[in-house]
């Protein structure tokens, strides 16, 4: 599989009314047609990447020197400034933030793969006919389910977990493609351990944004898409406040939010940016984020 692939799922169209109704007013499945609205205020990008960096208050990044490329992002696009992950340590805030409940898990150990299979952001977009990747620094090779190997942990990525995602959907970072218009629809990155700031400084991980995603940025920014940078936990100092901001088109510029929101509100903004009529676990009763987006 190539590096600008990413998993699709084809699916049998039954020709009713509803469903040319459906097809003439745009609804679709896969890449190159229009998207449906998403529910409410929440605009519907072409193609949405969420960065998850490492155990950060929000003081420790935002306004910091050694951050100046995040808040580069911040002054040019949105920074919710009331942002929390829900508990410690790291694993079981990834698998709030993606299926909308931490599964039962409470540390970091590794899991059995496909041990569950609940609904989950990338399920739920692969039913709904759209794409999904996962690019993960380090990873081994495509879909590898390994611990761990050099900076790679697999504690970070908890696509690995559902037997309702497909492993093959989980790519090394080196196959994000170079050319933005094929990514898929709904993707996450999780740099390595030196790379997400656990291991290495603010700085580092400031750097390895800019030089990595910053082009996409960049992008996004006259592409209809959207960056996403957030938290998995902070520094346990701080009440579990974290840095997330929010870069590209349908972002206002140098906007802000002061309502509290948690990784439940962030999975339900992603899911109703692609229009998906479900929900993941707490996801079904949080809240979207408002007030941020262009008009």
């Amino acid at each position: 599989m190539s590096g600008s692939s990413v998993y699709r799922r084809t699916r049998t169209v039954v020709a009713s009314a509803a469903a040319l109704a459906a097809a003439a007013f745009g609804l679709w499945t896969g890449i190159g047609a229009e998207s449906a609205h998403a529910a409410g205020a929440v605009p519907s990008p072409d193609h949405v990447v969420v960065v998850v960096f490492e155990n950060h208050a929000y003081s420790q990044v935002i306004g910091s020197s050694r951050a100046p490329y995040i808040n580069s992002l911040k002054s040019g696009g949105a920074n919710l400034t009331q942002s929390y992950a829900e508990t410690h340590p790291s694993q079981p805030n990834y698998y709030a933030m993606f299926s909308g409940d931490t599964q039962g898990i409470t540390d970091d150990s590794c899991v059995t793969p496909g041990f569950s299979s609940a609904p989950n952001l990338a399920s739920e977009v692969i039913d709904a006919g759209r794409t999904w990747a996962s690019y993960n620094e380090d990873l081994p090779s495509q879909g590898d389910t390994t611990c761990s190997s050099g900076d790679y942990a697999q504690k970070h990525n908890p696509w690995f977990g559902f037997s309702n995602v497909p492993t093959d959907s989980a790519m090394t970072f080196d196959q994000f493609p170079t050319d933005y218009s094929t990514l898929p629809q709904m993707s996450y990155v999780v740099p390595n351990l030196c790379s997400d700031m656990h291991d290495c400084s603010v700085s580092t991980g400031d750097t390895w944004l800019k030089n990595n995603l910053g082009a996409y940025a960049t992008w996004a920014k006259t592409h209809n898409s959207l960056l996403v940078v957030t938290f998995d936990e902070d520094n346990r100092l701080s009440g579990n406040r974290i840095p997330t901001v929010l870069y590209g088109q349908p972002v206002t510029a140098g906007s802000s939010s002061s309502a509290t929101y948690n990784h439940y509100d962030l999975l339900r903004t992603l899911e109703d940016s692609q229009g998906l009529t479900s929900h993941a676990g707490n996801a079904a009763s949080a809240k979207d984020i408002t007030g941020i987006w262009a008009s």
